[in-house]
């Protein structure tokens, strides 16, 4: 029964929750709470763990609540009710673009989506790299900030340096600047 709880429990989580891994930690939340899976100081170890680990934080978070709750067969239902909603969407699109991928109206509404994914992706980095309210607008930190970033771009445009470069590059500077 346990098992089944922790499925079900992931699957609707995987099937209602949109905006990425960080936007489902609260649901996640409320879910664990409410089946009594692990106290709060666990829950924070878990998504403190989920969010180290490589891959999505919602998935990882899941697979580490189900091995708490229910050791390994208890992850892997977890991880399955997770990942479920996402393969079933990915093999549905999957069929649907093989069936129009050479529509010229398709090809087109891809074309259009580029600057909005661009855009996107630019928000968010404005919105993670601005501050909060807590410093000034131009502070050392944010001049910084900003170094890093037109390197990255040059290194990676100009250079054509691997992305693990200029991560590694990225995080040295970072220890530099802000340490």
């Amino acid at each position: 029964m346990l098992l089944w709880n922790l499925f079900i429990t992931f699957l609707k989580i995987g099937f209602i929750s949109f905006g990425g891994g960080y936007a489902m930690i609260p649901i996640i939340q409320h879910e664990v709470e409410l089946h009594q899976w692990l106290l709060p100081a666990q829950f924070n170890h878990a998504v403190t763990l989920a969010g180290t680990g490589p891959g999505p934080i919602a998935t990882n978070c899941a697979t580490l609540i189900g091995f708490e709750t229910a050791g390994i067969p208890g992850a892997i239902a977890a991880t399955l009710g997770m990942v479920l909603p996402s393969l079933l969407l990915i093999i549905l699109l999957a069929a649907f673009m093989y069936k129009w991928h050479h529509n010229k109206w398709f090809k087109s509404s891809f074309y259009g989506l580029r600057p909005v994914v661009t855009g996107l992706i630019i928000f968010a980095a404005i919105h993670f790299g601005w501050p909060s309210g807590a410093e000034d607008i131009f502070s050392w930190h944010q001049a910084a900030m900003v170094l890093i970033t037109i390197g990255v771009v040059v290194g990676v445009v100009k250079y054509k340096l691997h992305p693990f470069t200029v991560i590694l590059l990225s995080g040295v500077m970072g220890i530099v600047f802000f340490h």
